[in-house]
Order: structure tokens, then C-alpha cells, then sequence
């Protein structure tokens, strides 16, 4: 009986041992596990605080467990140490407005059949090397229902022998499948899904992306659309609602209220790329959340009963609304594309290639005017954003000849130009955009994925300096930008080769 009760003593002491090493605080001396300290840097963590000088942050588990100044924190016994003195460390950003998948980036051309697994990833590392976590896509290549409406744009494959007439196009998942994948050096990715238009009025630029939105021409059809995207994890439904300067017809108001209403029924959010200011009433009034460009554009302004529909719809919202806009990048000058760092991606000769013929015609007065222009851009924007909107970055990259990737890094230096600080623009493209996105990155604090840029320089001093990457942790691991390099450059030899 003795030896019984014994026996359960020990047992219960043994249960209650594990039991208080699993609830041990994370950063504590009893849980060392795989804990690094990186000590030294200054350390800016993407709130809009000041930075913190000589600072301290461990990792564990690929997430951030404490933070600090050195020798404030806790740090695990046998943690390993890394000495990052000297340099400026920042969180990874994210972009909530790509377009991945169709460029092939050495040979600069745009099309369907780039589509693969292995050209999104392609992206998503070259994402990584620039320091961004994660990348929200627009208007994926994926299959969807053939809609009604597909007859009448004149772009859509069903013109082809070869494409179904019903059904679901066959164009595979790529897109949904990779968004549910963890990717090493690469960032996470989501996708908006293929969107929805009016026919042949979505997405414009190569033809390659302009006919894999759901058409939809009545009200009936527009719901069927919002159903079969819900069927998908998407990050939000994505419509266009642009005539393109009176040249084509776009989503009137009863079929784009069909879509937020349809959509908010599956718990999905909208959001849009629109112009006109009376559309853009129409939208907020509605339920929009989010808007892909400045929500007015094309030589409109918002008015007081626009910033007054969105401040209460601010103030009734359960989720912050927001939008994504960058600067005239001519306000770069031609030195923006003249840089080691883009050079480490795309070879000199293929930028000239690719870019020659636009670079030349950055001269000082075409400078000067995008310089003038971004700032009215900015002007606008902080509109909005004292409205209530959040700005957040998304660069509407995944043209041809964009040097993919380097354009994303001049988007985020052109806040600058709009009249922002670079702790505004760091803010907008880290924590607020990670926010908005469903990342759980954009900040260095506990808790948070350990997703940040080590830099050789202070971005606050000069936002040029956020070029000047020395390493990028994802997940807490170190970006394996060698590799990405020797396999980039062997495809420029590849490429030259050829032509």
C-alpha cells in the first residue's frame, strides 16, 4: 500500500515537473531550447517609437520571445549570440498589391505559360532577398467558373478550339496551393484570386492578365462570382471598377453592391481599384474596405461628403479600411536604377534592355515634374489618412522589364517624394500593412514571426539606406541571398547566350 501511494506520488511530482516546464515564461533561463540574442544593433521595431540604440532580441521557435537593450532582457542560458553592432535593423515588409507569376524576370516577357510553381517562387525569393515577409497577389492565374459573360471579351481563351465552353477554366491552383505552403527563403503568400469586372474591363497592361477575372455583366451572375471565390482561402475579392477614361464599361453601382453585399455573406472583404470620386461614394457607402490605388484619382480629389462617408464608416467598421499608393518613380531620377543591389538581381546590360528606353527619358525637367506630382500625390493621401483609411504599402508590380523586385524597393523610397518620413514609410510598409494582410510579421516584438533586415546603414537618416542589406532572417533563419544570386546570375549567362 505504501509502495502504491508512493509510486502515485512520484508519478503525479513527474506530471507536474513537465507540466511547469511546458508553462515556463518563453525567454526564461529554464527554456534555452534553439534561442539566439542578437545584440548591438540599433533596433527599430516598426510602431513608430524611437529606435532602440544598442538593443537586444532573442529568437526562438522563429519567433521573437524578448526585446530590448542589451543586457535589459532575460536572455536563455546557452542562448547563441549574434554581435550585429554597427548595424540598423528594421522588420521585413509587405506588400499588399503584387501581381506574381506571369514576368519572366531575366528574359522580360509576360505571359500565361511563366505561370508555374517554380516562377511564383522565383518571385517570392526575390521578395526575400529585397526584405519583404509576405505578399498578398491580385488577379492569380487559377482555374474558376466559366461565367456567362466570358463570350463577350474579346480577350478570353474560350476563342480557342481547345478551352472548355462550361465548367471551370484549366488553369490550374498554383496560386491556392503555394498560399498554404511555408517556403524556405522565400515570403509567405496569399491571393486576392482572380477578381471581378465587367468583361474585358479588369486588369489591363499585357494581354496575358486581362481575361482571368470573373466577367460578370448582371446581378445574378456577380453573386454566383463572390460564391465560387469563397470556395477558396482568399485574402479578399478584388474588383475593378474603372472605364479606363470613358473607353470601356465598367461595374455599375447595383453590380459592384451585389458583390460586397454577396461577399460580407461569406465573411469576405472587398476591395477595389477605382477612380472616380462619385463611384467612390457609391463603394464606401456600400461596404468597401479596401482600395488597390488612392480611392480618387485621374485629376479628382475626395470632398468633404466623401471623407465624411469614409470617417463613419471608420468609426462603425469592424475592420480598418485601406489603401495602397506609391509616388511618381520618375521622381527617382535615372540614378534609381543605377544600383549594386538591383545589379545583384538583374545583370546590368538586361536593365538596359529591359528599361534603356525609359531611363533615357528621365531628364532633370521630367524629374522635376514627377517630384511635383508625387507630392500632390501625397496631399491627397494624407486625406485619407486622417480620415481614417490606413496607407499601406503595395507596389502593383508584375509588368515586364520592371527589374522584379528593385521596383518594389523604389515604390516603398518614392513615400518619401509624396512627403512622408521614413519612420511614416517603414510604419506603413511593416506593421500596418502586415495588419492589413493577415501576416503575423511587420513588427519586432514578441510573439510576432522573427521576419527582419539587418541593414549597413540608418534608413531614418536616408531611406536609400534601406538598400543597403546586409542579411534578411525570415522565420528566424537567415535568407540564403548567395544561392539566390549564383542561381539568378546563371540564368543572365543563359539568357545572353541566346540572343
Amino acid at each position: 500500500m505504501i509502495t502504491k501511494t508512493f509510486t502515485r506520488v512520484l508519478v503525479a511530482a513527474f506530471l507536474l515537473a513537465g507540466l511547469a516546464a511546458c508553462s515556463a515564461p518563453v525567454g526564461s533561463q529554464t527554456a534555452s531550447g534553439n534561442a539566439t540574442v542578437f545584440e548591438g544593433a540599433r533596433l527599430i521595431t516598426g510602431d513608430g517609437s524611437a529606435p532602440i540604440e544598442n538593443s537586444a532580441f532573442v529568437i526562438q521557435n522563429d519567433q521573437f520571445t524578448a526585446v530590448g537593450r542589451k543586457g535589459q532582457i532575460e536572455v536563455p542560458a546557452g542562448a547563441e549570440r549574434v554581435d550585429l553592432s554597427g548595424k540598423t535593423v528594421m522588420p521585413a515588409k509587405v506588400d499588399m498589391h503584387g501581381h506574381l507569376g506571369y514576368e519572366n524576370v531575366v528574359e522580360g516577357t509576360t505571359a500565361k505559360e511563366n505561370f508555374t510553381r517554380e516562377n511564383l517562387i522565383d518571385h517570392l525569393e526575390r521578395y526575400a532577398y529585397l526584405g519583404f515577409s509576405g505578399v498578398v497577389d491580385i488577379a492569380s492565374l487559377t482555374e474558376r467558373e466559366i461565367m456567362p459573360g466570358d463570350h463577350l471579351n474579346l480577350f478570353m481563351a474560350p476563342r480557342d478550339p481547345k478551352m472548355p465552353k462550361t465548367g471551370r477554366f484549366p488553369w490550374g491552383n498554383v496560386p491556392f496551393q503555394v498560399q498554404e505552403e511555408v517556403i524556405p527563403n522565400a515570403a509567405l503568400f496569399r491571393t486576392a484570386g482572380p477578381g471581378i469586372s465587367w468583361p474585358g474591363a479588369g486588369a489591363t497592361g499585357h494581354a496575358s492578365r486581362n481575361d482571368v477575372m470573373y466577367p460578370v455583366t448582371t446581378e445574378e451572375e456577380a453573386r454566383r462570382a463572390v460564391q465560387d471565390y469563397a470556395k477558396n482561402k482568399v485574402a479578399f475579392v478584388k474588383i475593378w471598377v474603372d472605364d479606363r477614361g470613358g473607353k470601356l464599361k465598367t461595374l455599375p453601382p447595383p453590380l459592384y453592391r451585389a458583390i460586397i453585399d454577396e461577399a460580407r455573406k461569406h465573411n469576405l472583404t472587398v476591395a477595389a481599384h477605382t477612380v472616380k470620386l462619385a463611384d467612390a461614394k457609391e463603394l464606401y457607402k456600400a461596404g468597401l474596405v479596401g482600395s488597390t490605388h488612392m480611392p480618387v484619382r485621374d485629376g479628382e480629389e475626395p470632398d468633404e461628403e466623401l471623407l465624411t462617408i469614409i470617417r463613419d464608416r471608420v468609426a462603425k467598421s469592424d475592420r480598418p479600411l485601406w489603401f495602397t499608393e506609391h509616388g511618381n518613380l520618375n521622381a527617382l531620377g535615372p540614378e534609381g536604377w543605377d544600383d549594386p543591389l538591383l545589379w545583384e538581381m538583374l545583370s546590368r546590360e538586361q536593365v538596359q534592355q529591359q528599361q534603356g528606353k525609359n531611363i533615357r527619358k528621365m531628364t532633370p525637367e521630367v524629374v522635376a515634374r514627377a517630384r511635383e506630382e508625387s507630392k500632390q500625390m501625397g496631399e491627397v493621401a494624407r486625406k485619407f489618412i486622417k480620415a481614417g483609411i490606413k496607407l499601406v504599402f503595395g507596389s502593383d508590380n508584375g509588368a515586364a522589364g520592371r527589374g522584379y523586385g528593385w521596383y518594389n524597393q523604389q515604390e516603398f523610397e518614392s513615400w518619401i517624394d509624396m512627403g512622408f518620413t521614413p519612420m511614416e514609410a517603414i510604419v506603413m510598409a511593416t506593421r500596418d500593412a502586415a495588419e492589413i494582410a493577415g501576416f503575423n510579421t511587420g513588427l519586432v516584438t514578441a510573439g510576432r514571426s522573427a521576419d527582419f533586415i539587418v541593414l549597413d546603414a540608418n534608413p531614418l537618416e536616408n531611406i536609400k539606406n534601406s538598400r543597403r542589406i546586409n542579411k534578411v532572417y525570415l522565420r528566424g533563419k537567415e535568407v540564403d541571398r548567395t544561392t539566390m544570386r549564383t542561381t539568378w546570375q546563371a540564368k543572365w549567362k543563359t539568357a545572353a547566350a541566346r540572343s
